[in-house]
């Protein structure tokens, strides 16, 4: 027997008179019904029939998502993630509904509509006591339409000029290295996440935040993983006379320390004696909450605190880039090891410089544990080189450390890679970040490329470097094309050989991780 939705159902069915009770008529249909427990003289077909218990209630409302971020609107102000046909919109559904509070909701569900109509349908039971003892049931649908509306996050980040605060990180060296490592660390810490834009812009980044506090932990984070100081500076936007409410815009100001990892360093001779009598021509082997040196003739090292750089800062005497290619003619170990160090006498010779002279050079060097008869490693050239720092010019004038002066500092160990590039079984994540209104130039381009593999290259070369970071295992779609494409990528994951057949430092399996954003992972309802 089918019944209307909306009809109200009398509980219990009608019961059957006893004899002995006093029996009336029924007002409106003059059925026999009991009269101790008649409701107001109405038998229950004429109460189901007159009786609405769900007036009141809206049949009709309006549900606000944002496209965006697909997140519902629960009023007055808060947003929620909750998928289609799931208890946290039916919740929300229900809460909508004015007048739903002085009933008894039995049951709720929804009805089955096209995804593209932009309709939600429930059917909600109820209950409600109409008379005294006696208990309506009612069914009923109501629609709600789904309205676009952005949220407030949504559009701080497509609004220009929403943000309050900005953290403008610096360093003045030619080449993004240490800005590579510097984003690999914030990523693994998930720093950013409070950012509404990332921009790069000329030897930094800027960093939007909507909220003061925000910019002031992001900074504090940098100043426990990097040699910085920073500055603070406020910007009047509006003022209320009425309220003497004041609008500010804030800028923090982080500059870097001007000294990577690998970088020829001129300490002041003063400056040298105070941090543990190292000598002052040094070489920088990492950069952490200080910068590490290194003296490769004795193994020393010293640290050099951020407040103490600040204090009377320096510059690296060359970089990276001006590294020359030598050729390791013997070697031999004589001294102490630290760590990954080993104390050693070399006799190299510059690889330009082969077949044209017999030009060698004997140096002392730390790389004794890695080096062999015939390697080639790279190193700065000090003989016959001219440097315009008062640091080094003042060595040159000391007697005390114008003979210790070697014509060859080594720094690493190079390796003749293949100049076909395979892919890597580990990968790195990178930030989002917004280039500006001026794309990069080709030779610019082409800089960012070139410090981004030589970046890669001291993740695999480098086992201290590489323990501070979040490695990821490549994509399989990834080495799936690369395989197609005739590449053999599992030889690339147990090794990968030079020109020479020499391997270069691998990365075990074991230290890569799994993203598991990739994963297409669903909580089942």
């Amino acid at each position: 027997m089918s019944m209307d939705i909306d009809a109200p159902v009398a509980l219990p069915s009608r019961p059957l008179i006893p004899q002995d009770s006093a029996t009336i008529l029924c007002c409106n249909c003059g059925a026999p019904i009991d009269g101790t427990s008649a409701a107001g003289a109405l038998c229950y077909d004429c109460v189901k029939l007159t009786v609405d218990i769900s007036e009141g209630i809206q049949r009709e409302a309006t549900l606000h998502i944002c496209r965006d971020c697909e997140r519902w609107l629960q009023p007055p102000a808060h947003w929620i993630t909750a998928s289609p046909e799931s208890r946290e919109l039916l919740a929300l559904c229900l809460r909508k509904l004015r007048g739903l509070s002085k009933v008894r909701i039995i049951d709720a569900s929804f009805i089955w509509t096209e995804p593209h109509s932009r309709r939600i349908k429930v059917k909600i039971t109820i209950q409600q006591e109409a008379f005294q003892g006696t208990i309506l049931q009612q069914t009923f649908e109501v629609e709600y339409v789904v309205a676009y509306h952005q949220c407030p996050d949504c559009a701080k980040s497509f609004t220009a000029n929403t943000w309050r605060a900005v953290v403008q990180v610096r360093q003045k060296v030619p080449h993004k290295r240490t800005f590579l490592y510097l984003e690999q660390l914030i990523l693994k810490h998930s720093a950013h996440k409070e950012t509404i834009n990332i921009k790069e812009v000329k030897d930094g980044l800027d960093f939007f935040y909507a909220q003061r506090n925000h910019a002031e932990k992001f900074v504090d984070f940098l100043t426990s993983v990097a040699p910085v100081r920073s500055k603070k500076s406020q910007e009047l936007i509006s003022v209320d006379i009425h309220t003497s409410t004041k609008s500010y815009k804030f800028s923090f100001s982080v500059e870097l320390v001007p000294i990577c990892k690998d970088d020829l360093v001129a300490l002041p001779i003063k400056l040298a004696k105070q941090i543990g009598n190292i000598a002052p021509l040094t070489i920088c082997y990492r950069v952490g909450t200080s910068v590490n040196l290194l003296d490769p003739n004795t193994l020393q090292t010293a640290d050099v605190s951020t407040p103490i750089y600040w204090r009377s800062p320096f510059t690296s005497l060359a970089d990276v880039q001006e590294l020359v290619e030598f050729v390791v003619m013997d070697i031999e170990p004589i001294g102490p090891q630290k760590g990954r160090f080993l104390l050693a006498e070399a006799t190299v010779a510059r690889s330009s410089d082969l077949g044209s002279n017999d030009v060698t050079y004997f140096t002392r060097t730390h790389l004794g544990a890695v080096l062999h008869p015939g390697d080639s490693v790279m190193g700065y050239h000090l003989s016959g080189t001219n440097f315009n720092n008062p640091n080094f010019e003042a060595l040159e004038q000391s007697n005390a450390y114008s003979s210790s002066i070697p014509d060859v500092i080594l720094v690493k160990k190079s390796y003749a890679r293949k100049k076909k590039n395979k892919s890597r079984n580990w990968r790195l994540k990178r930030m989002n970040k917004d280039e500006g209104e001026m794309l990069p130039k080709k030779q610019d381009q082409d800089r960012i490329e070139r410090d981004f593999e030589m970046f890669l290259r001291d993740v695999e070369e480098d086992t201290d470097l590489r323990s501070t970071l979040a490695l990821y295992k490549a994509q399989q779609e990834k080495k799936e094309k690369d395989r197609m494409e005739g590449l053999e990528t599992a030889s690339v994951v147990e090794t990968e050989e030079t020109e020479d057949g020499e391997e270069v430092p691998k990365i075990d399996m074991e230290e890569l991780l799994d993203d598991f954003n990739e994963l297409d992972v669903h909580d089942e309802v």
